[in-house]
């Protein structure tokens, strides 16, 4: 039996990723750029552009804009609190309200 846990861990963030990368080279980044703006290897990167890794969720609505938001503040580099953004997006893409501090950890 999957926990929901597990599904984001396995589904939600790796489609989070590979979306972010997509939207990165759609804005002109390199492979290799765009690897070290998401702090993962460019063969990641290469992964999630051709489909074999990350591709099991197409996001809509608010969910992609906030991917659209955050990789354009990567790239021109005012993307404050990469850790609570994505948390932002991987609550959007679940439908729920975001409570993430900066730690994604319990408040305290």
């Amino acid at each position: 039996m999957e926990t929901p846990c597990q599904k984001i861990v396995w589904d939600l963030v790796p489609a989070i990723r590979a979306s972010l990368a997509i939207e990165l080279v759609n804005k002109g980044q390199s492979q290799a750029a765009s690897a070290k703006l998401l702090g993962i290897a460019p063969s990641a990167v290469s992964q999630y552009i051709s489909g074999k890794r990350g591709y099991r969720i197409e996001f809509q609505g608010e969910t992609k804009e906030l991917i659209e938001k955050l990789a354009q503040d990567l790239i021109d580099n005012t993307a404050d609190d990469f850790v609570v953004r994505v948390c932002k997006i991987c609550a959007s893409a679940r439908g729920i309200e975001s409570n993430c501090n900066s730690t994604c950890g319990p408040e305290e």
